[in-house]
């Protein structure tokens, strides 16, 4: 007899116990040939009583310290093309369980630390490119794979996902370089927080507005691209900026803390404008009075606002208040995330 807690552990249909250890060969159906279907069964060996669709952050980042095969990370950079994207009904609209991520923390830290040997120890100028670019990237890319892991749908193709990073960062660095350029007598936290948040803004909604990223949680990646994109940027500037004073020690500082609140910083809140504008665009084309809805309208001045926030040089806000904006940027990000979740039970009750 079956346990009931057996779940499919490989493309070949055969079922395997996280309780019992036990095998069970299976019949595959019609439905269960699509190689989505094995995927997913490969890689999400999790018993359902596990699952929760509230937010509890034991659930969620319980298999960061599992072991993980080879195999396993591989297929995941597979899933967003033509022959991997999953019909709504195969998508689980239970929390996801990303972990993946970690792994690219680590191993950024140990690119890092290498590059740290090469310039501090042996004095090789030759690493210091490689330490900014490094030190610039590794947060930012490790938030931005967290969310892409958090992405459901699996509708989108992690190759698109670095275009976005690299250009949506790029252009939206530069359509803020146009707002502060016409803003230059007027340059203070308020309008630092409406120019940069309005410039990512534009930009995430020039990616999604023509394509098929209709899901909350499709806005809440590809504003994370191109927030990421804008943030290791930034930071890979500032980072420069502090080597040219001839200071190493500041370099190293700037690194360290810009790294350490980026993910509450651009990232998230470009995160935010994106997923709000998915759920207010649907499955409708863009029309220009979706950006007057409550539903964005209220993500959007609450991201300039912390924006704002976060520039002021008030007593305390480095790092005390920065670290409170960035849990604060995260608890909306979860309730995104989780209103995400619940629209694509929606959809598949639906069909």
């Amino acid at each position: 007899m079956e346990c009931p807690q057996c779940v499919y552990s490989n493309p070949d249909g055969v079922k395997f116990c996280l309780s019992c250890g036990e095998m069970f060969a299976k019949n595959k159906t019609q439905d269960e040939n699509s190689f989505f279907y094995e995927f997913a069964h490969y890689v999400d060996m999790v018993p359902r009583v596990e699952r929760s669709i509230e937010p509890k952050f034991q659930n969620v980042f319980s298999r960061v310290f599992r072991d993980h095969s080879e195999l396993e990370a591989e297929r995941l950079f597979i899933v967003g093309t033509a022959l991997t994207t999953p019909k709504i009904t195969e998508v689980t609209d239970t929390w996801p369980k990303p972990w993946l991520f970690a792994r690219v923390f680590v191993i950024s830290l140990l690119a890092f630390a290498g590059f740290y040997i090469g310039v501090d120890y042996f004095r090789n100028i030759n690493f210091i490119p490689g330490l900014l670019m490094i030190g610039a990237s590794a947060v930012p890319l490790t938030t931005l794979i967290f969310f892409w892991e958090m992405n459901a749908p699996q509708n989108i193709a992690f190759y698109r996902v670095i275009f976005v990073g690299f250009i949506g960062g790029i252009l939206s660095m530069l359509v803020a370089l146009v707002f502060f350029d016409i803003l230059k007598n007027n340059i203070n936290p308020i309008t630092i927080g409406i120019t940069e948040e309005l410039a990512k803004a534009i930009t995430v909604i020039s990616f999604v507005r023509y394509r098929k990223y209709r899901y909350i949680l499709n806005g809440l990646l590809i504003g994370a691209a191109v927030g990421a994109g804008f943030a290791a940027f930034e930071t890979a500037g500032y980072a420069l900026r502090s080597l040219m004073s001839g200071d190493a020690q500041n370099l190293y500082i700037t690194i360290l803390w810009r790294g350490l609140l980026a993910p509450g910083g651009h990232v998230a809140w470009a995160a935010l404008t994106g997923a709000a504008f998915c759920r207010v665009q649907g499955d409708d084309p863009f029309r220009l009075n979706m950006l007057v809805k409550i539903k964005f309208l209220r993500v959007f001045l609450l991201v300039v606002l912390m924006h704002a926030l976060w520039d002021t040089p008030i007593t305390g806000m480095f790092p005390f208040g920065q670290i409170f904006l960035m849990v604060a940027s995260w608890i909306v990000v979860f309730l995104l995330i989780r209103a995400g979740l619940k629209e694509i039970g929606a959809k598949k009750l639906m069909v």
